[in-house]
């Protein structure tokens, strides 16, 4: 049975664990060879929620028990030249790529710190750099390939951060650096949609994935679950849902767009409001 990205070669950044993760097995099943490039491809390792959910020593081995091709390359998404030697890595394993998720990125910091006025550098060019400039690398090592061969799939991710306000000003580092991406990303649409390469972003809310889940209890769920319409948490696969959808020739009018998966996150994203001076 013919399945939709046959043939195809997709490369998903950050995907050792969590999202990445998902989006790398559901491009497997859909028949794409998928590369994975991360700063540590066992980083699941790292979390006892993550380590429960693997079914294999790595994305890589998850994959190819798909029925498929994958090869992973280990690179500081922050540094430039890592990111070429990784792309070149995987290109020259499994052929030129047809479909880029920019995944890698995350935040730095308490959850309510880093306000607008109240930046703490370090972090800050932490974040900017693993997300929007880490981004804009990949990007950069894959995209000129698609244009010369008139064709392209290219999915950055974002967040629900990046399109809405804290109401307390609080995580403006990250915030602006998924904003970024945004912009950046409907510079990329306007740049490659006559040569057939589509660009769009996926902006996931509050997901629930091996390493948040715990996170999110102990934090108390209502904290989250009052932003959220639907009144659940986001699992991995409802963000897969769009990365499918968006991978596939199902999106083929689709440039310049932000798909948010949030379960109806708007407005604005209530925070402990600051006590009256």
């Amino acid at each position: 049975m013919t399945k939709r990205l046959d043939g195809k070669v997709a490369l998903v950044t950050g995907a050792a664990r969590g999202l990445g993760r998902a989006y790398a097995l559901r491009l497997a099943e859909l028949g794409a060879d998928v590369g994975v490039i991360d700063i540590n491809l066992k980083s699941y390792e790292e979390f006892e929620g993550e380590a429960k959910l693997m079914t294999a020593g790595s994305t890589m081995d998850e994959v190819r028990t798909l029925g498929v091709k994958s090869v992973g390359a280990e690179a500081d998404i922050t540094k430039r030249e890592e990111v070429y030697a990784a792309v070149k890595k995987i290109e020259d394993a499994l052929g030129p790529i047809d479909i880029l998720v920019c995944n890698a990125g995350g935040g730095m910091g308490a959850p309510d710190g880093n306000k607008a006025a109240q930046i703490n550098w370090e972090q800050f060019y932490g974040v900017t750099e693993r997300n929007y400039y880490g981004t804009v690398y990949t990007c950069n090592a894959v995209v000129p390939g698609m244009k010369a061969r008139g064709y392209g799939k290219v999915i950055n991710v974002i967040s629900v951060g990046g399109l809405i306000a804290n109401s307390d000003g609080s995580y403006a580092h990250y915030g602006s650096a998924k904003a970024a991406i945004r912009q950046y990303t409907m510079e990329l649409a306007q740049e490659c949609g006559r040569y057939n390469v589509t660009c769009n972003c996926i902006a996931p809310g509050f997901i629930a994935t091996g390493r948040l889940v715990e996170n999110y209890r102990k934090a108390g769920e209502g904290t989250f679950l009052r932003n959220v319409a639907m009144k659940r948490f986001g699992t991995p696969e409802d963000c897969a849902n769009v990365i499918e959808f968006l991978a596939t020739d199902l999106s083929s009018y689709v440039n310049g767009a932000v798909i948010e998966v949030t379960g109806g996150t708007v407005g604005r994203m209530i925070m402990n409001e600051p006590s009256e001076a």
